[in-house]
């Protein structure tokens, strides 16, 4: 496993619409999807979408594992990875929720985006199996915000124009500086 570079705004690769995966899940796609796994471990971050490290197909990698407060402080959080390779939401609630969105690829940005309260999900997993399943709360924003991603959409994209031009200054800010 290696750990990749994320690409931050305003690259124009974050723009592009990613390609489905031909072929179903082969060995080389679950090396890619270790390697995005280590590489938003790492950030810290709890979605990554290819497309953040440069590879514009249709994969997503996932932990909203929470740290229980009983763990020491120096014992290593359990993790609960979920990958998700060509998904598709074939059904979103009319119900909204808000939620206080970041994203690894706008660095040091937060604000309140409204999605769909839940959706069902239809996606091959780590196995290339085909999952369909409904979620809600965390899980429903997250992989909406990152199949957002594999329609070149960044979270900034649903804010107005002067936040969304603020959230790329202050990016670009942020490189100069490091």
């Amino acid at each position: 496993m290696a750990i990749r570079d994320i690409i931050t705004v305003p690259h124009p690769l974050l723009k592009q619409v990613s390609k489905p995966v031909e072929g179903g899940v082969t060995d080389e796609l679950r090396a890619l999807m270790d390697d995005m796994l280590e590489t938003m471990y790492d950030a810290p971050g709890i979605g990554l979408a290819a497309i953040q490290i440069g590879e514009p197909i249709r994969v997503i990698v996932m932990d909203l594992q929470e740290r229980p407060d009983d763990l020491p402080e120096d014992a290593p959080a359990p993790k609960q990875p979920r990958y998700f390779v060509n998904p598709e939401i074939i059904w979103a609630s009319e119900e909204l929720s808000t939620y206080d969105e970041g994203c690894l690829s706008v660095p040091e940005v937060y604000d309140e985006v409204k999605r769909p309260a839940r959706v069902r999900l239809k996606y091959l997993n780590y196995q290339g199996e085909e999952v369909i399943e409904e979620c809600d709360g965390l899980y429903a924003t997250c992989i909406q915000h990152e199949m957002d991603h594999l329609n070149g959409v960044l979270f900034i994209d649903h804010l107005s124009k002067l936040k969304r031009d603020r959230a790329v200054t202050k990016v670009k800010k942020l490189k100069k500086v490091a």
